[in-house]
Parts: structure tokens; C-alpha cells; sequence
């Protein structure tokens, strides 16, 4: 064991901690200096609503369409399996017609949906205030 190679180099004794004679402590809080207030940029009003807007109409959109998708015949007849390998496409093709795997795409969807429905909410109930 003496003729390998420490792994770790021996640590050199910490050198007792010492405060200076001329420095007070004092038990309150540190003394700060305040910090000025930067003025925060607000992006225009009319910008805020079309975004929020766009995103409203893409939620809307995709839940739309990851609610529908997977339930028509186009799903069952996809291109996807050609590009899985030969001994993975029967695997795929299997977990992609699965009803479970189907429901939980629709049901991403549905997500996506009430997040628009939530949007919508949000956006008024602002607007109101």
C-alpha cells in the first residue's frame, strides 16, 4: 500500500479564525445600502393579448387535433412503423394501435385544450380588473 500514489494530498491544518480588534459586532442586522427601484419594461398592452391570443389559438388547435387523430384510420395507416427496425416494428405497430396508448395522446389533447380554456379565462378576468 506505501508504494501507491495518494489519492487525496494531505490537507494542511486550518489556521484558527481571528477578528480584528478594530472591527464591532454587532447582533442586529447588516447595515445595507438601499437599492434603487429599476423601472420594470412592460411589454405594450396589445402585444400581451396577441400573444396570449396566438396561444390560445395553438393550444386549441393541437388539443384539437391529439383529441381526434389518434381515433381515425389515418393513425392505423402511418409511416412511422417503416422507419422502426425490422425486429421493433411489430413492438411499435402493436403499442401504436393500442387503445391505452391512443387514449393517452387524446388525453394530452384534452390538456391542451383546457390550458386554451384557461388562457381564455386568464386573459379576461385581467382585462376586467
Amino acid at each position: 500500500m506505501s508504494d501507491e500514489p495518494a489519492l487525496r494530498p494531505e490537507a494542511a491544518p486550518a489556521a484558527p479564525l481571528t477578528v480584528p480588534e478594530s472591527t464591532e459586532i454587532s447582533a442586529g442586522a447588516p447595515e445595507t445600502t438601499p437599492v434603487p427601484e429599476l423601472p420594470l419594461s412592460v411589454a405594450p398592452t396589445w402585444f400581451r393579448r396577441l400573444s396570449s391570443v396566438i396561444f390560445i389559438i395553438f393550444c386549441f388547435e393541437l388539443g384539437l387535433f391529439l383529441l381526434i387523430y389518434p381515433w381515425t384510420d389515418a393513425w392505423t395507416e402511418n409511416s412511422l412503423s417503416l422507419w422502426a427496425p425490422a425486429s421493433f416494428a411489430a413492438d411499435w405497430r402493436q403499442l401504436w394501435n393500442n387503445g391505452y396508448f391512443r387514449g393517452g395522446v387524446s388525453g394530452v389533447g384534452l390538456a391542451n385544450i383546457w390550458i386554451a380554456i384557461g388562457e381564455v379565462f386568464r386573459m379576461f378576468s385581467r382585462r376586467a380588473s
